[in-house]
C-alpha cells in the first residue's frame, strides 16, 4: 500500500482525532488531509510529478508531516535531509538526489541561496514558515487525485555516508515503509488512543517510522518537539498525557539522571522504545523501577527502513539483546567466507525481508556490495542465540555512532585534510556514557605549520554537520602508533 493511501484511509476513519500537537496548536486528521492535498496540488502545479525528487530540510514541526505526505500523494520521492547540513553538504545532497524542489524554513534559506546557482535541476524553493506556504496548504483545492502507486515505487531517499566518505542515498519504497508502519500497532499494542512524543528528528529513518508512520497508521496523535530539555519533556508528558516515547538511549539516560522527576505526573506512559545505539543494560531495570515502564530495545539501520529486530511486551527481555527479528524478516550471521554460523557464534549480521531498501540512488556498485541475493549485509557483528535473540557485538564497518547518529570516519577525514595545515588525520570513536561515542580527531600537522584546536574545529564546522565535528582534537607525531 502506498504511504499516501495509508494517510487517506486513516483520515477517513479518524477524521476528528487529533493528529498533530505542536506547542499550542492541534491539527485533526481531517485538517491534516486537507492541508496535504492542498500542498500536493501546488507541487503538481510546479511541475513535480511521479518519480521526481523533492528535498525536505525541516525540524519536527507540522509542516514536515504535511510536506512529506503531499510528496507521497503525488507519487514523488521525499528526500529527507538533516537540518544541520552545511551549504557544502547541502549542495552535494540536492545535486546527487536530482531534487527539483527544496522545502525548508527561513533560517536555512541562506544555505540554499549559497549553492542554488550550482543546482540546475533544483529551481523551486518553498519556505515552510512563510505566508506563501500557509496559503499553499490553506486555500485548496482540497481534493487530490493520486497516481497509481506500486509497492516497489520509491517513496523516500535518506542519505547515509559510505565508507569512502561519499554520502549514499538509500532509496526506500512504499512497500518498505508500509510494512514498517504496522509495527507500532502489531508489536506494541498501539491504538488510536495513544499519544507519541515525537522528538527524534523525522528526517531520520527511526524517527519517521516510530514517531510518524506508525502513529498515523493507527490514528494516534503525534506530540511534536523540535527543541527540548528534560524538564520540558516531563512537562509535556504530564500536560498532553503522552503514552509512549521512541528515542535514543541518551534521552532515557538523561530522564533517569534528572533531579526532581518525582515532581511530575508521568503515569500516562505505558511504553518506551530505545534504538539508534545500544542502551547500557544495567540501566534498563533501573528505568522500569523509576518510571514503571518497560524500556524495549530494537535494532535497525537506514538501509532496512530501519527496524530489523525488536523486543516484545510479552516476551523475556534478555540483557544486552535487541530482541528477535520482526515479522516477515529473516536474520542470520555469516563468517568471512559468507558461511552461515550456528547459534552463539559471532559473525556479520545479514537481513532479508520486505524492509530491505531498493538500493543506493545512482550507485549500482555500492548497492551490489551490501545487497547480495536479497540479503542486506549490515556491517554489524552479532550473535544469535538458540531462541533467536540478537546480540550486537561490534562493528565490522568503520563507523561511529554518536547520540544515535552515524558518523563515517572517512567523511570527517576528507574535510580535515582540506585544511592546509593538516598533513594527515585519523578519526576514532571515544566511549561516552551519554552519547555512546564521541568523535575524536588525531592530526599530524604539515611541517612548519601552526594551527590549534579552535581553528581546526572552525574549519570542520564549515563543511560538516555539528554532530560530525570532532569533540576532541589531538595533535600527534604519527598515526602509525594509534
Amino acid at each position: 500500500m502506498g504511504l499516501g493511501k495509508i494517510l487517506e484511509d486513516t483520515c477517513k476513519q479518524y477524521a476528528g482525532n487529533i493528529a498533530l500537537i505542536h506547542n499550542d496548536k492541534k491539527l485533526t486528521y481531517g485538517e491534516l488531509d486537507r492541508a496535504v492535498n492542498s500542498l500536493g496540488n501546488r507541487l503538481s502545479d510546479l511541475g513535480i510529478k511521479k518519480g521526481d525528487s523533492v528535498a525536505l530540510m525541516l525540524p519536527n514541526i507540522p509542516e514536515f508531516v504535511i510536506s512529506y505526505f503531499a510528496i507521497q500523494k503525488i507519487g514523488a520521492v521525499a528526500v529527507t535531509l538533516n537540518v544541520m547540513s552545511t551549504p557544502y553538504e547541502l549542495h552535494y545532497l540536492l545535486e546527487n538526489s536530482d531534487s527539483k524542489a527544496f522545502i525548508t524554513t527561513s533560517p536555512s534559506v541562506k544555505k540554499f541561496e549559497d549553492v542554488k546557482d550550482k543546482l540546475p535541476l533544483c529551481r523551486h524553493l518553498i519556505v515552510a514558515d512563510s505566508p506563501d506556504f500557509k496559503e499553499a496548504v490553506g486555500e485548496g483545492p482540497f481534493e487530490l487525485e493520486m497516481p497509481e502507486i506500486e509497492g516497489d515505487d520509491p517513496a523516500v531517499m535518506i542519505y547515509s555516508s559510505g565508507l569512502t566518505g561519499k554520502p549514499l542515498g538509500a532509496v526506500l519504497t512504499h512497500n518498505n515503509l508500509s510494512t514498517q508502519s504496522s509495527l507500532l500497532g502489531d508489536i506494541c499494542d498501539g491504538s488510536e488512543n495513544d499519544r507519541g512524543l515525537c522528538i527524534i528528528p523525522l528526517f531520520h529513518s527511526f524517527g519517521a517510522v516510530a514517531n510518524m508512520l506508525g502513529t498515523i497508521k493507527i490514528g494516534a496523535s503525534m506530540v511534536m518537539m523540535e527543541r527540548f530539555t528534560i524538564e520540558s519533556i516531563f512537562k509535556i508528558i504530564e500536560r498532553e498525557r503522552v503514552t509512549y516515547i521512541a528515542a535514543v538511549p541518551r534521552l532515557f539516560l538523561a530522564m533517569l539522571l534528572y533531579d526532581g522527576v518525582e515532581n511530575y505526573d508521568l503515569s500516562s506512559l505505558r511504553l518506551c522504545i530505545t534504538g539508534g545505539a545500544t542502551m547500557p543494560p544495567d540501566y534498563i531495570p533501573i528505568f522500569k523501577k523509576t518510571f514503571g515502564v518497560k524500556l524495549m530495545e530494537g535494532y535497525g539501520l537506514t538501509e532496512a527502513s530501519p527496524v530489523c529486530s525488536f523486543s516484545r511486551l510479552n516476551m523475556e527481555q534478555k540483557p544486552e539483546s535487541t530482541g528477535v527479528a520482526i515479522p516477515d524478516v529473516e536474520v542470520k550471521v555469516l563468517d568471512d567466507e559468507e558461511n552461515e554460523l550456528p547459534a552463539g557464534q559471532i559473525g556479520e549480521l545479514v537481513v532479508k525481508g520486505a524492509n530491505v531498501m531498493k538500493g543506493y540512488y545512482k550507485d549500482e556498485e555500492a548497492t551490489a556490495k551490501v545487497i547480495k541475493n536479497g540479503w542486506l549485509y549490515t556491517g554489524d557483528l552479532a550473535r544469535i542465540d538458540e531462541d533467536g535473540y540478537i546480540f550486537l557485538m561490534g562493528l565490522k564497518k568503520k563507523l561511529i555512532i554518536t547520540s544515535g547518529l552515524n558518523v563515517y570516519p572517512r567523511e570527517v577525514e576528507i574535510a580535515l585534510n582540506m585544511h592546509p595545515a593538516v598533513g594527515s588525520s585519523k578519526i576514532i570513536g571515544k566511549p561516552d556514557l551519554m552519547r555512546g561515542e564521541i568523535v575524536k580527531a588525531l592530526i599530524v600537522k604539515n611541517g612548519g605549520t601552526v594551527v590549534d584546536e579552535k581553528e581546526i574545529l572552525k574549519h570542520c564546522r564549515t563543511y560538516l554537520s555539528p554532530y560530525k565535528v570532532p569533540r576532541e582534537v589531538e595533535f600527534v607525531e604519527s598515526l602509525l602508533i594509534h
